[in-house]
């Protein structure tokens, strides 16, 4: 239950209009150990006019006393626990809709990332210069790497269409984490799911429906902060490799949208060539029931099913790269190791 009634309004900025109101979201679910570092980050941003939504999904570590202690010593905070468990997607689902009427843009915090203090108040400013902008991104700190980088420098506002294209073409994606992102709240309300069910890549699907008929803003500094992958609470697919097989997605979704046929066409076989080699390299590791079941759930969201025949093949694939080409080979498994 909450701990209160959400607060509106909006409060008067330093040039003295009114600040729109924003809503900053975070799902917890036993994450005490990084939630007082988000929480913080939240309370010491410059932007003022805020709610902070704190939805916890039945923890067990003490996350939601935490949770709830904020909550008491700041007005701004609204604690939410959860009646029932819900997976990551649906609960991230749940967590985003319970924002405010008067919201007009919603950040999402990660339980385990954290904002710098200026974060809501330039991606504010940058949604705020172009109506035409349904969300806004920023360089991600990812451990001791910056990401979302591959726009160019002294624009703030890019047509729907280019990151889309540039993820999808080079695979470089300038939406990070929904971290690093704010949305525009109206976005939010006239989708019901926001996040697609039982997808492997709801946030960045969620920012591609975006950009079919929005722009894309961008904030050329670094403003969001996301805990090193080897130290985080998310990086429990990291061990499947998922990145070629997420590509794949990508493209057999959303390249009829944004790319012509021929780039389509190239790219997908490309990468599905690599993809084949990868799979066959791991037939041949044993890398264990859970791997296949992840990837299997990928083939499927393409609509593709994950033979024994197909792996087989791939399997042979492999066998043939490394008897042909030993060096090549070993080069591009240490290239997929260290990537």
């Amino acid at each position: 239950m909450s701990t209160r009634e959400p607060r509106s309004g909006s409060r008067r900025g330093p040039s003295g209009t009114m600040d729109p109101f924003v809503s900053v979201v975070t799902p917890v679910y036993n994450t005490q150990a990084y939630l007082a570092e988000c929480v913080e980050s939240v309370l010491a941003q410059s932007y003022r006019n805020w709610e902070y939504i704190i939805l916890d999904n039945m923890s067990t570590d003490g996350s939601a006393e935490l949770a709830a202690d904020y909550a008491r010593k700041d007005p701004r905070i609204r604690f939410v626990r959860a009646e029932a468990h819900l997976d990551q997607e649906p609960n991230y689902d749940r967590a985003i809709h319970l924002i405010a009427p008067s919201s007009r843009y919603c950040k999402v915090v990660q339980a385990d990332d954290w904002l710098f203090p200026e974060c809501l108040e330039r991606l504010v400013a940058v949604a705020e210069s172009a109506p035409s902008v349904g969300l806004v991104g920023c360089y991600l700190l990812r451990g001791a790497h910056i990401g979302c980088q591959g726009l160019e420098y002294g624009e703030s506002t890019f047509p729907g269409r280019m990151p889309c294209r540039l993820h999808l073409l080079e695979g470089r994606s300038v939406f990070g984490s929904p971290t690093a992102v704010l949305y525009r709240s109206d976005e939010i309300r006239v989708r019901t799911p926001f996040y697609r069910p039982s997808s492997l890549l709801a946030d960045t699907e969620v920012c591609y429906e975006i950009l079919k008929t929005r722009d894309f803003g961008f904030v050329h500094q670094v403003l969001a902060y996301a805990r090193d992958q080897e130290a985080s609470i998310t990086n429990g697919i990291e061990r499947f490799n998922p990145y070629l097989l997420h590509e794949l997605i990508l493209l057999r979704r959303y390249g009829p949208t944004y790319l012509t046929v021929p780039e389509l066409e190239a790219r997908w076989a490309t990468l599905f060539q690599g993809y084949c080699r990868y799979l066959g390299g791991q037939v041949l590791r044993r890398p264990g029931s859970a791997f296949w079941a992840y990837h299997r759930s990928g083939w499927e969201a393409m609509g593709v099913q994950l033979s024994g025949t197909r792996l087989a093949a791939c399997a042979v694939r492999a066998i043939a790269d490394l008897a042909l080409n030993p060096k090549a080979t070993l080069e591009r498994v240490l290239d997929h190791r260290l990537a």
